[in-house]
């Protein structure tokens, strides 16, 4: 695949709830980084954080705008949803994938984390 269809697929995967196939897609040695919050590195690390906000949702959407290669480079402009009982929790996301191999080696998001705060208030709360 090229990087590209790499990581349309991996979004893919994740808005299917399938988790565990989207991390195949991924390095064993993975650098995910949400900034501004600390990076986290490996698979399973990565995978965890990632589970542990879509877990949480009863749909995932992430709707890309648009997206660009250069090289082996994918950036995009996404929305990022997750829908917890009958509301959408919404935000603005730049993605930046880097493969090595036909593997993404390094994903980095980059939103504003007060709208982020601000938005998701009550997403991470108890149903």
């Amino acid at each position: 695949m090229t990087p590209t269809a790499t990581v349309t697929r991996f979004i893919e995967l994740i808005c299917l709830g399938r988790l565990e196939e989207a991390a195949e897609l991924t390095a064993e040695d993975i650098t995910y980084h949400n900034l501004p919050m600390p990076p986290v590195f490996g698979r399973a690390d990565m995978a965890a954080v990632l589970g542990g906000v879509c877990q949480l949702a009863d749909e995932v959407d992430w709707v890309v705008h648009h997206q660009a290669e250069v090289g082996t480079v994918v950036l995009n402009e996404r929305t990022d949803r997750f829908r917890r009982g009958d509301h959408w929790y919404e935000i603005p996301v730049m993605g930046s994938f880097t493969l090595s191999n036909g593997l993404i080696t390094r994903w980095s998001d980059y939103f504003d984390l007060a709208q982020f705060t601000e938005r998701f208030e009550g997403f991470f709360a108890a149903q």
